[in-house]
């Protein structure tokens, strides 16, 4: 039920669950040590004063605490969901009544909500955007151009948005410069590989209880995401087969101790399949006929184009729920296939996606990248770029430092040494 009973404009799915979202946004804030540092520095100097902010990110305890972060360095945040299926209900209410940040999300919402839910974000007339898969930028460009004109940047969290935007700069159709968090080595290297590894893990065991040890579990995709997924996989005693497009990452996962082979051969013999690639239609009707009967399907990459369920569904002659986030397909030859969270990211429909002190890396980027956007904007062009070089040592340093943990430093001899070419054997 959505609530109305707070002056900050807000659809959240019942205000009375805030108590509850508040003390785990607390919590998360604990293993957040480098956005706090962050956090204090905007507060002092008021970085994004004046500006507003439109967010299009999964809502979650660790999203709450970068939301924070920018409306105490000055921002106006409203806030929408990326998945329908990712929210955090406690937390969007207590975002709402307790922080006054405009917040539109409610886990399970349809589709339709889902949109109205960014186009309400994208009312609030945001001079920066933040997004999670490119949807409220595309709405932006296409829908809601009404709103571009005062957009001075953006900021892209994950693989599939960066994807998208640079096809968008490529036609000469994006309208902004856009910083790709996700290419920031202290986000991809880290966030990707170790929060998708552990949470996607987290996501499949609680929606199912299944076993791990001793299962063919098959990673679709040897990107940073899978590569994380494949090596918990492992440490839980599952026997991981690796499927590709790209030979690189093939030969990667094969010298990594993998068993790699296509999806089809991969079909025959999976008991648990995940899907970590950005593309769509990875697992599709001739790999759903060739599975074993109790096969489980997921995905961690984005979008839920990356399993074909129409195919799925055609391939049924009935379907029902029979755990939370576990769709049982029955097949008209006998067999039965498991969905699980309707094919979206199960990291975040069944689990709470990416831990905590993780993300403080990644958020970190995202509240640097707005500063630097206003700071940088009028001498940027219109196209996708990098987190810059010193922003994403500035986060591992932060990091280090959280950690109690020292590194060493070049000497004058070594950093001359290292810049000239006069010195040899």
């Amino acid at each position: 039920m959505a609530t109305t009973s707070i002056a900050t404009p807000h659809h959240v799915k019942d205000l009375a669950l805030a108590d509850q979202g508040r003390k785990r946004i607390e919590w998360a804030n604990q293993s957040m040590p480098v956005l706090q540092s962050i956090r204090k520095d905007f507060i002092k100097n008021q970085p994004l004063k004046g500006l507003r902010v439109a967010a299009c990110l999964h809502v979650t305890t660790e999203t709450a605490n970068l939301m924070i972060t920018l409306r105490d360095g000055g921002a106006d945040v409203a806030l929408c969901a990326s998945n329908p299926l990712s929210t955090q209900d406690d937390v969007a209410a207590s975002l709402a009544r307790d922080f006054n940040i405009q917040t539109y999300s409610i886990k399970g919402e349809d589709n339709d909500t889902y949109y109205q839910h960014i186009m309400s974000a994208i009312d609030h007339k945001p001079h920066i955007t933040m997004d999670d898969g490119c949807d409220l930028v595309t709405i932006l460009h296409t829908k809601r151009r009404d709103a571009l004109e005062g957009v001075i940047g953006g900021t892209e969290e994950t693989t599939t948005g960066v994807i998208r935007l640079h096809a968008m700069a490529k036609e000469g159709v994006l309208n902004f410069p856009v910083v790709a968090v996700n290419d920031a080595l202290t986000k991809h290297m880290f966030d990707n590989r170790y929060g998708t590894g552990q949470s996607t893990l987290d996501g499949i065991i609680r929606s199912t209880n299944t076993l791990i040890a001793g299962s063919k579990f098959v990673v679709a995709g040897y990107g940073w995401c899978g590569r994380g997924l494949a090596l918990r996989a492992r440490g839980m005693g599952a026997d991981v087969i690796v499927t590709e497009v790209d030979p690189t990452r093939a030969i990667e996962a094969v010298m990594d101790g993998y068993r790699v082979m296509s999806m089809t051969e991969a079909a025959k013999v999976g008991d648990i399949f995940c899907t970590v690639t950005g593309n769509k239609s990875v697992i599709r009707q001739e790999h759903f006929e060739l599975m074993k009967n109790g096969a489980i399907v997921s995905n961690s990459g984005h979008f839920n184009v990356e399993i074909d369920i129409p195919a799925l569904e055609k391939l049924s002659s009935s379907k029902r729920q029979t755990r939370d986030f576990v769709d049982e397909y029955n097949l008209r030859d006998g067999r039965k296939i498991y969905l699980l969270g309707e094919g979206r990211l199960i990291n975040l429909a069944a689990a709470e996606g990416h831990p905590a002190s993780v993300m403080d890396m990644s958020f970190a980027n995202q509240a640097l990248s707005a500063e630097f956007l206003v700071k940088n904007h009028a001498s940027l062009e219109k196209k996708v770029y990098s987190v810059p070089e010193e922003l994403d040592k500035r986060v591992a340093r932060l990091k280090l430092e959280t950690m109690s943990i020292g590194i060493d430093r070049l000497t004058p001899e070594q950093e001359e040494y290292l810049a000239s070419w006069s010195e040899g054997t």
